[in-house]
């Protein structure tokens, strides 16, 4: 099983949209017990909190519930349970180095970088476009999908 944790600012916006949005497409097809995947934040500013509403509509919208899910900061602990660590930004990816010392395993990547971009996902809690977030999310999380099903994850 290959685990994968989404990770941005906050782990209301960006992260948990792309964390539901793989689950999904790796349930669709059937790829449950090979894809495993978790979203969490850099920061503590949202620990606790639900997903967006932002988010929330745009998940329901393609049919995607994400209730339940409560933001949380990433841990020490995540560096080794997590085969990949996607950042939605460059600051995200800094501040994943930063807090885990590095990444000597090179887990750490940008979720675009899948889909041959290497470029930051808008937040949208900033700019208020869940529109433009949410379709890099998705075309990121299938390239990422495609990548894991091929076998070459970095």
């Amino acid at each position: 099983m290959i685990k994968v944790l989404f990770i941005c600012h906050g782990n209301i916006c960006r992260s948990p949209m792309a964390e539901f949005v793989l689950r999904d497409l790796a349930e669709k097809r059937g790829l449950s017990e090979e894809v495993s995947c978790a979203s969490a934040a850099t920061s503590t500013e949202e620990t606790g909190n639900p997903v967006h509403p932002g988010a929330r509509r745009k998940l329901a919208g393609a049919g995607i519930c994400c209730s339940g899910k409560r933001a949380r900061q990433i841990t020490q602990a995540d560096y080794q349970e997590y085969d990949l660590l996607i950042g939605m930004d460059e600051n995200n990816i800094r501040n994943m180095r930063r807090f885990w010392h590095g990444d000597p395993a090179g887990k750490v990547h940008l979720l675009l970088e899948y889909a041959g971009r290497v470029e930051s996902i808008a937040d949208p809690w900033y700019t208020g476009n869940f529109e433009d977030t949410w379709r890099d999310v998705q075309e990121g999380c299938r390239a990422l999908l495609r990548t894991l099903t091929e076998g070459d994850q970095g």
